[in-house]
This record gives C-alpha cells, sequence and structure tokens, in this order.
C-alpha cells in the first residue's frame, strides 16, 4: 500500500509542476522567479491544467484518509485496498491527459475509475 500512496502523492506533485511549467512558454523563467503578483491571463490548456488540478485536490483527501487507515484498522481485506488504491492511481494518472485533450466522456470515465478506487479502499475497511 505504501506504493500507491507515494506512486498517488508523486503523481500530484508532478500534476502542480506540470502546471507551472505551461506558463513557462509565454512568461518566462524570471516571472517566475519574483512574487507574481499578478497572474498571467491563462490560456485554454493551463486553465483545464488548473481545473485538473484543483479536481486533483479535492479528491486527494478521499484517497489519504481510507489508505492510511489501511495501518490502523485491524482486520482488513488488505487486497481489495491495494486494487483500489491501483485503480485511483491509473484513474488519475489518465485523468489530466484527457482533461487537456477536452474529451469530455472518456475525463468522466477516468474520474469514475478513480472513484470505484477510493470506494473499494473504503469497502476493504469493513
Amino acid at each position: 500500500m505504501t506504493t500507491w500512496i507515494l506512486a498517488v502523492l508523486v503523481l500530484y506533485f508532478c500534476q502542480i509542476y506540470f502546471n507551472a511549467l505551461l506558463y513557462l512558454p509565454t512568461e518566462g523563467l524570471l516571472r517566475h522567479a519574483g512574487g507574481r503578483d499578478a497572474q498571467p491571463e491563462k490560456g485554454k490548456y493551463t486553465a483545464r491544467a488548473d481545473r485538473a488540478l484543483v479536481n486533483m485536490k479535492e479528491n486527494l483527501p478521499f484517497f489519504l484518509v481510507p489508505a492510511v487507515l489501511v495501518y490502523v484498522v485491524p482486520n482488513i481485506n488488505l487486497a481489495l485496498a491495494i486494487s483500489g488504491a491501483q485503480l485511483f492511481f491509473w484513474g488519475r494518472l489518465a485523468y489530466v491527459p484527457l482533461y487537456m485533450s477536452g474529451i469530455p466522456g472518456p475525463r468522466s470515465i477516468a474520474y469514475m475509475v478513480a472513484l470505484a478506487g477510493n470506494i473499494m479502499m473504503i469497502w476493504a475497511l469493513f
């Protein structure tokens, strides 16, 4: 389970820095080194990446709480919890490029895959 928790956290950090990299071509490196008091206008892809990041921030606690409870709650179904964590990771990994592409159907499917992973982890606790 630790591997999948770390994998999700790495995915989260990659998503944060991916968003910052989208600003570089239009704003340059020096703008990122300053205080950034005035934010630049977001392009279509930068805005999508920002919304995908907000979605990840909203969903991360719902992954981390059952993932950490796996270590605390006795007599859980560890195989189900690990499968749920894997499903969450792969769903979230697919979510960002699908969101960036602007294709709403597959993006929603990727979100539901990750959500199913969360439900599996919660179910494993009982």
